[in-house]
């Protein structure tokens, strides 16, 4: 994890069915890959291994990007990704593609070990909070594992996700809010082409870190995102109109330079 940003809402017009007809097919891609692992997460004794869910969870998705964002803004974010693909060739990871897995996994868990009465649906409450717990626990942990793993973070700030409560940004997600806490402490890692080792390639000073619920219950996190570097279309366009690139590493250095318009070579 490199850099990390905080972007306002986007308007594509008339592109956005097209981007996001391009960015559905990635989306659908990745949901496959996570939906596909489901057999092989079951020990012997029908029990869950899960340090393997949370070592294997997105194994085969190899991502630049990680989009952080609230589920009403899906549509917008999966043609962000769509707009990333078709003209850069980034591939961007879409944290909705898993939250629906989780709860998909959470009743399979619960009609084998929770329920009590198949005819009348009724579930103990303590084992369905169980299994629930525990799957929270290995989809959090995924998912702060593809941020570690992929270059850059994106949070899509709207409405949706972030709301002012008494003068202090607030979400409602606990996803949007485990994201954004472990977007500020994660380890920053320069990327091998922008170290000294290569002189000829400067690397960015700024950023050192990575610079819902349902109707009823309401809970409010703290949304700090002061870590995140604020980015509108403004940037996405000066870097759309920046010229052709070579390599996905390029298009990335590019958006840096354009963001973090001050680099210098890192020791």
């Amino acid at each position: 994890m490199f850099k990390g940003y905080k972007l306002s809402r986007i308007d594509f017009k008339d592109n956005l069915d097209h981007y996001y007809a391009v960015g559905n097919k990635l989306f659908k891609g990745q949901s496959n890959t996570v939906k596909s692992k489901l057999d092989e997460f079951f020990l012997s004794d029908k029990s869950l291994d899960g340090v393997k869910i949370i070592d294997s969870w997105f194994p085969e998705i190899k991502a630049n990007v990680f989009l952080s964002h609230a589920h009403r803004d899906s549509k917008e974010v999966v043609a962000l990704s769509g707009w990333l693909y078709e003209n850069f060739g980034i591939i961007a990871f879409i944290d909705s593609c898993v939250w629906g897995y989780g709860n998909d996994l959470i009743q399979i868990l619960d009609n084998q070990y929770s329920r009590i009465d198949e005819k009348q649906n009724l579930y103990n409450y303590k084992k369905v909070l169980l299994s629930a717990s525990h799957v929270h626990m290995m989809l959090s942990t995924a998912l702060n594992s593809m941020i570690d793993k992929t270059e850059c973070l994106i949070f899509y700030d709207t409405p949706n996700s972030i709301k002012s409560f008494e003068s202090k940004d607030k979400t409602e997600s606990p996803w949007i809010y485990s994201e954004i806490a472990f977007s500020e402490i994660a380890r920053m890692r320069h990327p091998i082409r922008l170290t000294s080792q290569k002189p000829e390639i400067r690397a960015f000073k700024e950023g050192g870190k990575l610079g819902g619920i349902e109707k009823g219950l309401k809970v409010k996190y703290d949304a700090r995102t002061k870590h995140l570097k604020d980015i509108t279309v403004d940037h996405l366009n000066e870097w759309f109109n920046s010229g052709t690139f070579t390599s996905v590493e390029e298009a990335l250095d590019k958006f840096y330079e354009i963001t973090f318009p001050l680099p210098i070579l890192i020791q």
